[in-house]
């Protein structure tokens, strides 16, 4: 008989909290459209389960798991919501990525209070500055999901060359919230629970320490690896980050799924007079999500395994594995609409009431599908270029 390890019983244990929670995220999700914030109930039930806890190191009481228990969570729970599991996603995620900064960055955040979330926004827009020690740093960004629960921000900037011709160095900037404000304007039509509001920083001083530089999250050879040095925090930033913005897409899909199939037991054409579980089209629909959900998941698990089993035995993961293992993650939001939309015409009038969940998941999949993580054009041409002989054009993988 297979052993059972405390890790295996520890990610069961998770999922079936997330589970646990779909029918109050499901309750409390139009309450979270119109606040255009997730309730804090939601953030403090999230903290209570755990779930922040899955990438952040042991040093900090984490729980410093294999990115697959977090996807697991982040899918289970946009079965009720999808604002709800991309919050989580986003803000979660940036446990992994403070693993890899300067440990006195991780202490900076976690050193009084381990429970301490960050949000973010890696739009490279903020004016820099070099002063002794460390960085100026002014800019306005927006899509910072989750803001407003959070304490830190992650922001993205370049630093111009030091010297003329020389190339500018892409690096996220850690910001306390006390050098930061936020501005409420997340008027959207989907994901509108998630909170994306913008920030404004004027003028703040950012140690050389709270920067975590583009380069070494491509070269997987961090300051922060230094410190924790579990295989985990090996994988590619740039692998974990870009599924936080594209796999609850998933989940969601299986919460329109559910909700077509509530809707087509009851529903009777007022055109035909024929019964949608008897229509051959949403027969064909259904079977049709059922078949993407599973090959979506198989992709993501397969991906994720090859690329944890390559660091736990002390191997890179191939340029090539990661630029297609990146394309795979940018088509996830266009799959799922593929799927989606059938399901959402084939509900008829019935399908156009705010209060039936299709449409909330319908509006959400459009809304993550903006991100432009999730546009999967650039991906498909660097992939095919790679084929074709080109170098890889893209080092955020």
């Amino acid at each position: 008989m297979e052993q059972v390890t405390d890790t295996e019983k520890l990610r069961e244990t998770l999922v079936a909290r997330a589970r646990a929670m779909i029918p109050a995220l499901q309750d409390r999700s139009a309450a979270a459209n119109k606040n255009q914030t997730l309730p804090a109930e939601t953030i403090g039930e999230f903290q209570n389960a755990g779930f922040f806890k899955v990438l952040q190191p042991k040093r900090y009481g984490g729980y410093e798991m294999d990115p697959q228990v977090f996807f697991d969570i982040q899918l289970t729970l946009a079965e009720g919501c999808m604002s709800s599991a991309w919050v989580y996603g986003v803000v979660a995620v940036h446990a992994f990525q403070l693993a890899l900064f300067d440990d006195r960055a991780q202490q900076d955040v976690w050193g009084e209070d381990n429970a301490t979330l960050m949000s973010s926004s890696y739009q490279p827009v903020g004016k820099v500055e070099r002063v002794e020690g460390g960085f100026q740093l002014s800019g306005h960004w927006s899509f910072s999901s989750g803001s407003e629960h959070c304490n830190w921000v992650l922001l993205g900037a370049m630093i111009p060359p030091e010297k003329d011709g020389g190339v500018p160095d892409m690096r996220t900037f850690l910001v306390p919230k006390s050098d930061y404000r936020i501005v409420r304007n997340w008027d959207v039509f989907g994901l509108q629970g998630t909170g994306s509001h913008d920030i404004i920083v004027d003028g703040a001083f950012v140690p050389e320490y709270r920067t975590h530089r583009a380069a070494d999250g491509f070269a997987c050879d961090n300051p922060g690896n230094k410190v924790n040095s579990a295989p985990v925090y090996r994988i590619p930033w740039a692998q974990v980050f870009v599924r936080a913005v594209a796999s609850s897409a998933i989940g969601a899909t299986q919460g329109a799924l559910n909700s077509f199939l509530e809707i087509a037991a009851a529903r009777i054409s007022s055109n035909t007079g024929q019964k949608t579980v008897d229509d051959p089209d949403a027969q064909q629909a259904v079977a049709a999500a059922m078949r993407r959900i599973d090959e979506l998941k198989l992709i993501l698990y397969r991906n994720l395994n090859h690329m944890t089993d390559k660091v736990k035995a002390g191997e890179e993961i191939a340029i090539e594995d990661r630029v297609r293992f990146r394309l795979d993650s940018a088509q996830v939001l266009s799959k799922c609409i593929e799927v989606v939309d059938p399901l959402q015409t084939l509900c008829g009038a019935r399908g156009i009431f705010f209060g039936k969940p299709i449409v909330q998941y319908f509006l959400d999949l459009h809304a993550g599908r903006s991100h432009v993580a999730n546009e999967p054009t650039r991906y498909l041409n660097n992939l095919g270029g790679l084929y074709l002989g080109h170098e890889n054009r893209d080092f955020f993988i």
